[in-house]
């Protein structure tokens, strides 16, 4: 019998091997704006590069969560993708690299691929904070984007269509303004759909905190995304002159809170939003030089959820350079009182970066709906102690506090003391529980709120409904591991008008007797590594004052002229954001 050959083994650089367990993903990176093309240097518009998990990309380019399909309603054209170019045999390729200004901005494959890679940046940033995957609103693993979706000065997320809609119009001169080729609405926009997909009920009528809710978060990752960017950071500071090109030395008058916010943030907004329309800096550049004052919360004017978001965004980006002054101070100067302007950079990216992760992993221990800025600052300030413990060296936790509170906004929790939530101090029945499920499982959940109603404080007579489990892990700065689980449920109260009032509701004029309204509570309850409740957070439907106070908003803004809270949420967005660019806003559009 003839003797087989030995098998030959694959030579190991050919083999897809399994990531080791804690091995970081591998990364590429890809050519975007910095900044829309209104933002020049030289005469150039601000390119970087941004690094986004690698992934085999199939024409569009469209990938595992992302995908770009371009097309142009307005004008029944189908932008074709470009064919390749993203890969050569094992290597990770950039097509886009060092390409010249005019190509870059009338070349759509570069639109197509600026907002892709600025969209998985941002989930990737989601996806840091929470450690875990980040889902969407939809059923669906991808989202939609169109970078010239329609001509028109607005963009927007549509949850029914799974999709980000990128408008474009003529600007000062003729010229045309692409908003896909703002890192800051792109990313604005993305912040929308992954929001919505963790809390999928904030685009419920409710208060005005909630409708502005989702602008000022947004708002407030766009910016934070952009000054996590040393590349960008940089480059503004020394075209505003604050670091200078060839001498990186810095006056310490020019890094005063003041200071900072006329020759850096300033600046840059300005640049941003006489080219956007509804473009985020637009929001920073008026609320970062409003006055603080509890007075703006009841002000009227201010009920407009764009509006309403600049208050987020003024107390978090107020926070933001309270922090980069301190960190500065710390530094020290290095030559005749000047201090070193790369040092400088790196230390506002840092404390960047550590508010965009506080933000977003405080979404975590927010209530699941009717919030408010009460309750976000005492999720936000939870959220970073239980990973970040000691705050004795910048003290984020006590700067956020004082720049939120300068608005009147105080933590809903222990007020006196740190404001976060007041652990779960009640007995509960872990009866018929089985921990391994409830990681996973929301049948398992609904069990554990079935055996603790009461402990809970939870409506019997409410629909009740978890809509989502979550396990977590997240890594502290001392290396360990904070695992966690985070329950999601919801609870719906359908009633009449005419039945408000044996709840403790007077019913509003504009709610006619026979009219169906609904009432919602819910919340979170957070599970530590051991399966036991750490955290109970949620706002109670039978809380009569946050009823009364969202049934007397929504009859004055005139919501109750929609059939159903569904139909008021379908189209939300686009509404939303087309009013911001006629500055003008009404429940109706």
């Amino acid at each position: 019998m003839p003797r087989r050959a030995p098998r030959r083994s694959a030579p190991v650089s050919k083999i897809n091997l399994a990531p080791v367990r804690g091995e970081s993903a591998p990364l590429r990176s890809l050519t975007i704006l910095a900044q829309d093309p209104s933002v020049r240097r030289r005469r150039k518009i601000l390119t970087t590069t941004a690094q986004v998990m690698a992934e085999p990309l199939m024409d569009g380019p469209c990938g595992a969560r992302i995908k770009v399909v371009d097309y142009d309603a307005s004008r029944d054209r189908l932008y074709l993708p470009m064919k390749g170019g993203y890969q050569q045999g094992d290597a990770w390729l950039d097509p886009f690299k060092q390409q010249s200004t005019p190509t870059l901005l009338g070349n759509p494959h570069f639109h197509q691929q600026n907002v892709y890679t600025i969209a998985m940046r941002t989930l990737g940033h989601f996806e840091s904070a929470l450690g875990r995957r980040a889902n969407y609103g939809f059923g669906g693993h991808q989202l939609h984007i169109a970078p010239h979706a329609f001509a028109g000065a607005n963009a927007y997320y549509q949850r029914e269509n799974r999709c980000l809609s990128f408008g474009y119009f003529p600007g000062r001169g003729g010229q045309p303004v692409f908003t896909c080729l703002s890192h800051d609405v792109v990313a604005h926009e993305m912040t929308h759909a992954l929001l919505d997909g963790l809390r999928p009920r904030y685009i419920d009528p409710s208060s005005p905190d909630q409708g502005g809710f989702h602008e000022g978060f947004a708002d407030v990752v766009a910016l934070l995304s952009v000054l996590s960017d040393a590349a960008i950071v940089g480059s503004v500071l020394t075209e505003q002159g604050l670091v200078r090109a060839k001498r990186t030395l810095v006056s310490p008058a020019q890094l005063t809170l003041d200071a900072l916010k006329q020759s850096a943030l300033l600046g840059l907004a300005e640049q941003v939003g006489a080219s956007i329309p509804n473009g985020s800096a637009s929001a920073l550049r008026r609320s970062v030089t409003m006055k603080p004052s509890p007075r703006w919360l009841h002000d009227p004017e201010f009920e407009e959820p764009h509006r309403r978001g600049e208050i987020l965004v003024a107390a978090v980006m107020n926070a933001f350079l309270a922090v980069w002054v301190a960190r500065i101070q710390g530094l020290g100067p290095v030559l005749r009182g000047q201090y070193d302007g790369q040092r400088v950079v790196e230390e506002g990216v840092t404390a960047a970066q550590h508010l965009l992760t506080m933000c977003i992993r405080a979404l975590d221990y927010a209530p699941s709906t009717d919030l408010q800025y009460v309750d976000y600052l005492s999720a936000l300030l939870t959220a970073d102690k239980e990973t970040v413990p000691d705050d004795t060296k910048y003290r984020y936790r006590d700067v956020v506090r004082k720049t939120f509170g300068a608005w009147g906004i105080q933590p809903i929790s222990r007020p006196e003391s740190d404001g976060c939530w007041e652990p779960f101090g009640e007995q509960v029945s872990y009866r018929n529980l089985r921990f391994e499920a409830l990681r996973a499982n929301t049948d398992e959940a609904f069990r554990f709120l079935w055996e603790n109603f009461t402990a809970l404080r939870l409506a019997r007579d409410a629909y009740t409904v978890v809509q989502a489990v979550r396990p977590i892990a997240r890594v502290a700065p001392d290396g360990l591991i904070v695992r966690e689980t985070v329950v999601d449920y919801l609870q719906i109260l359908t009633v009449r008008g005419h039945e408000l009032g044996a709840l403790g509701l007077k019913r509003p004029e504009a709610i006619p007797t026979s009219r169906e309204v609904r009432l919602y509570g819910g919340g979170v309850l957070v599970f530590d590594e051991f399966g036991r409740l750490k955290f109970s957070i949620g706002n109670n439907v039978a809380n009569t004052r946050r009823q009364q106070a969202r049934l007397d908003y929504l009859a004055r803004e005139g919501f109750f002229e929609y059939r159903s809270d569904a139909e008021f949420s379908r189209g939300f967005f686009a509404r939303l954001h087309l009013a911001r660019a006629r500055d003008r806003w009404a429940p109706g559009g």
